[in-house]
């Protein structure tokens, strides 16, 4: 729950000045009354409820549901005696604070149901009080039906909004992770053996040079050849892990469909503005293989992409005019290209749909993450 000192509430769309003014009304009917007896019982009444109140934010477990049912009996009690029925709005916002889903439902039923029989039976017994100030009295209803729920929806979409921030950065934690391990195989893939040789081989080639000559001329031109090659093989690792970008993948994907004598036609904007380089990355490898399969599997004879960017989300398609997903297509459609695809696409949040009308359609769909401003946070159990 919220701490003591925020007992003025900050997050309901009410200026803390109106609150106050909610503080201050419940002594006003109380010196109404011309009985001092009610006058003390009230103050009592009105003192114990803000200790109730307090005590409720900073208590934990079911200490919580024990001061709010008192609030509620000191609520009822000034509604029925004084017509003050304000208090309820207090509860309304607290109750909407409880996270407990069953907690909140429940103090949420007792707390409705309470105010609609008390609100009902003052003017049933005709209370002038309630006659006089009618209109307060239906907003005040009014706020203890939606106040809650709008309480309790806002704050479950903040911790949500939190949570996914968590994962988020947690995503992005193990994608780093996981390229950093990544790039320690491929290096010692790449370079390990040949640096194994190059240091064998020079071995050799120092021991012959006096005794040989000729063959550790041989050993020194391995030597060069080896690490020429590991060289090569280091600059395409690099040229690998810089990634692709939409534009240069459709400027490439031209280029394979022309050479097909494919036509290709090209909707929308490849060039991406709310795509992280992630997601355009795993959507220029997804394209690559599905024009790679359009190529080799569907005899199709034209070939459309189709780039749909959105707020919150990347669709692009890729239809051609081939054989469908059935024949040849069905094996290409089981094959490790295609799982290859769904893996990367699901590893980012996104969705791969395959289907056949005319031909084949790929559909691709990846997130377009928007950083929320962070939100003041609401008070929960």
């Amino acid at each position: 729950m919220q701490k003591w000192y925020q007992i003025f509430q900050k997050n309901t769309g009410l200026s803390p000045y109106v609150w106050v003014v909610f503080y201050i009304l419940p002594f006003y009917f109380i010196f109404r009354s011309s009985s001092t007896y009610e006058v003390v019982i009230g103050i009592l009444m009105i003192i114990g409820f803000f200790i109730c109140y307090v005590l409720s934010f900073v208590s934990r477990g079911w200490m919580v549901y024990f001061w709010t049912s008192v609030q509620i009996l000191i609520s009822i009690t000034m509604t029925l005696l004084f017509g003050y029925v304000y208090f309820a709005l207090f509860l309304a916002f607290f109750i909407g604070n409880i996270q407990n889903r069953i907690g909140f439902f429940t103090l949420y039923t007792i707390h409705l149901i309470s105010t609609v029989v008390t609100i009902n039976y003052g003017f049933v017994s005709q209370n002038p009080v309630f006659i006089t100030q009618l209109p307060f009295v239906l907003v005040s209803l009014i706020a203890v039906i939606l106040l809650p729920v709008t309480t309790y929806n806002r704050n479950r979409s903040d911790k949500l909004q939190g949570q996914l921030e968590h994962a988020n950065k947690r995503i992005s934690e193990l994608v780093k992770l996981e390229e950093r391990q990544r790039i320690a195989r491929d290096l010692h893939d790449t370079l390990g053996q040949k640096l194994s040789l190059i240091g064998l081989k020079s071995d050799l080639a120092g021991k012959l040079i006096g005794t040989d000559p000729y063959r550790a001329r041989a050993e020194i031109g391995d030597v060069s050849r080896t690490a020429r090659t590991a060289l090569k093989e280091v600059r395409e690792m690099v040229t690998r892990m810089r990634g692709t970008s939409m534009e240069d993948e459709i400027y490439r994907i031209r280029q394979i469909l022309n050479a097909a004598e494919i036509q290709f036609t090209l909707e929308g904007d490849p060039k991406l503005t709310d795509t992280s380089l992630l997601n355009e990355n795993v959507v220029s490898m997804c394209l690559k293989e599905a024009v790679t399969n359009v190529v080799r599997h569907s005899s199709a004879t034209a070939c459309s992409i189709s780039v749909e960017p959105s707020p919150t989300e990347l669709v692009v398609r890729v239809k051609d005019n081939g054989i469908g997903i059935g024949g040849a297509e069905t094996s290409r459609f089981g094959s490790s290209g295609i799982r290859g695809m769904k893996e990367r696409l699901e590893f980012v949040n996104g969705s791969l749909e395959i289907g056949s009308d005319g031909g084949t359609t790929v559909v691709i769909k990846v997130p377009n993450v928007v950083q929320q401003p962070e939100k003041e946070k609401g008070a929960g159990i």
